[in-house]
């Protein structure tokens, strides 16, 4: 079986997929990851993304499918793959389809987890730091014991620049341009799973493993 996780950020789709992976026994897949480990093993598509990321330039996609096709080639990939971050754009989606299909293999379902835009801000922006200790504090799930103090130095929490309100905002709405225009993708193809993203961590689990499991699934993999 092959999946894609979707969403906005702060959704979990990070967390969500390394529990299902491991549960379903699919290899989890995220290609800063995957970009990072093959750099590492100085492999040639590392090499030639590494030269990108260097710049700070985006990996091009032919690169990028290259080497995921590369890796969800390895022994390990075959019972399938679940995919995190990727694709991002439909001109992505088509051509890991193609790519896919060329190997007699295709996604089987793409998860969407949904969760309202103020708890995704609420999730995102809680995030809080010691300006003396650097330890780190989260308004929901994890607050100081005094508003605005460390628990152990009694210093100023601060908050980081990527962490406020006007740059969440601004990073949640360029993402659901992208978000939504694949799930329009992948719900004329009937592979989308829409998934109610809110409350614990458990019980999205289980929300997504009961998707999981009405998945007819059309491949036997990579």
């Amino acid at each position: 079986m092959n999946l894609i996780l979707l969403g906005l950020p702060g959704a979990g789709k990070g967390t969500q997929a390394q529990i299902l992976a491991e549960q379903i026994g699919l290899i989890h897949i995220s290609t800063g990851d995957m970009f990072r480990d093959a750099a590492s093993a100085g492999t040639e598509l590392g090499r030639r993304a590494q030269q990108y990321m260097n710049k700070g330039e985006l990996v091009p996609d032919e690169v990028t499918i290259a080497m995921l096709l590369e890796r969800i080639a390895q022994p390990d990939a075959n019972p399938g793959i679940m995919l995190d971050g990727f694709p991002r754009t439909i001109q992505q989606a088509e051509e890991l389809d193609h790519s896919l299909s060329e190997r007699n293999s295709l996604i089987d379902a793409v998860l969407y987890i949904e969760v309202p835009e103020e708890q995704l801000m609420g999730r995102l922006t809680g995030r809080w730091t010691c300006s003396t200790c650097s330890a780190i504090y989260h308004e929901i799930t994890n607050p100081p014991k005094i508003t605005g103090q460390c628990d152990n130095e009694g210093a100023k929490l601060t908050q980081r620049a990527d962490d406020q309100r006007e740059t969440v905002k601004a990073r949640l709405d360029t993402n659901r341009a992208w978000t939504e225009r694949l799930a329009e993708y992948y719900e004329a193809d009937a592979k989308l799973y829409p998934i109610d993203g809110t409350g614990d961590p458990e019980a999205i689990t289980k929300r997504l493993m009961a998707a999981i499991e009405t998945v007819p699934v059309q491949a036997s993999g990579a």
